[in-house]
């Protein structure tokens, strides 16, 4: 049996970051059931991330996945649709390891965050008590809130300009671990939207991968699924997360194919 709230939580993300491994994520849009996280294990995935902006997933259908995860060590992150802390506190008690907070554009923003994803002295979290990340254990606060502070990962996104303008004060904010860079909506924002090659694009994510470095945070790539040219230029640059595509567009893409080929059969 465990003996302490740190023999049973671990991060695999966070601690592959440390280490300066790169780390693959598949967004979850689509599927509904558990099953997707055995998919993500079994293809070699090191995370997942239910993405509640973007659809219109229940927070049980969200808790439920990111528990299965949890029991196959696949850390589950959550992209909140909006950064309050009803969502984000929701989502970690439901058993999330992270929460992806979209469209950060300051530190007060960042701080907002923080402040709701994390447990005193770092943040405001509010003690909910057995959680699933501890396997619905009890251990005194001094125990767990540490070790669930360093287990859950802050992850702001920078979708605009003015984001990037204030990327160094919004980095610097303790309890923030890392940047994922939303390069379609920023791309938009620049008034050059889809246009992946531009100089600017490479400049923002260049700026962004320095100013990590310098802070000790890491820098995630969003965005870019249709480009792994480009993604294996940024992360030679220096970023180390990859979101890889959605499980709709998996799926999609593959079931395209296969009619494909069966059609190309045809005399």
């Amino acid at each position: 049996m465990p003996r302490s709230a740190q023999d049973i939580l671990r991060n695999n993300v966070r601690d592959k970051l440390d280490r300066g491994g790169v780390v693959a994520s598949i967004t979850v849009r689509l599927t509904r059931g558990i099953e997707i996280a055995r998919i993500a294990k079994t293809a070699g995935f090191d995370t997942l991330y239910i993405d509640m902006e973007h659809n219109s997933f229940s927070m049980d259908t969200t808790g439920q996945i990111c528990m299965a995860a949890l029991a196959l060590d696949i850390a589950p992150f959550v992209r909140v649709p909006a950064n309050t802390p009803e969502w984000i506190s929701r989502v970690l008690d439901a058993g999330a390891l992270g929460v992806i907070a979209p469209h950060v554009g300051s530190a007060e923003e960042a701080r907002a965050v923080v402040a709701a994803a994390k447990f005193a002295p770092l943040g405001e979290r509010s003690a909910a008590g057995g959680l699933p990340q501890l396997e619905y254990r009890a251990f005194p606060a001094s125990e767990s809130y540490p070790v669930m502070n360093r287990a859950t990962m802050v992850i702001v996104q920078f979708e605009t300009v003015a984001a990037l303008e204030r990327a160094e004060e919004i980095l610097a904010v303790d309890g923030v671990d890392m940047v994922m860079i939303g390069t379609n909506d920023l791309t938009a924002d620049m008034g050059i939207a889809g246009q992946y090659d531009h100089p600017r694009v490479r400049e923002a994510y260049q700026r962004s991968i320095d100013i990590c470095r310098r802070l000790g945070k890491h820098c995630g790539v969003g965005g870019l699924s249709s480009r792994p040219d480009l993604v294996a230029e940024f992360v030679k640059m220096g970023a180390r997360y990859v979101s890889t595509g959605t499980d709709a567009a998996f799926l999609l893409q593959a079931c395209t194919a296969k009619a494909k080929q069966v059609l190309d059969l045809e005399p």
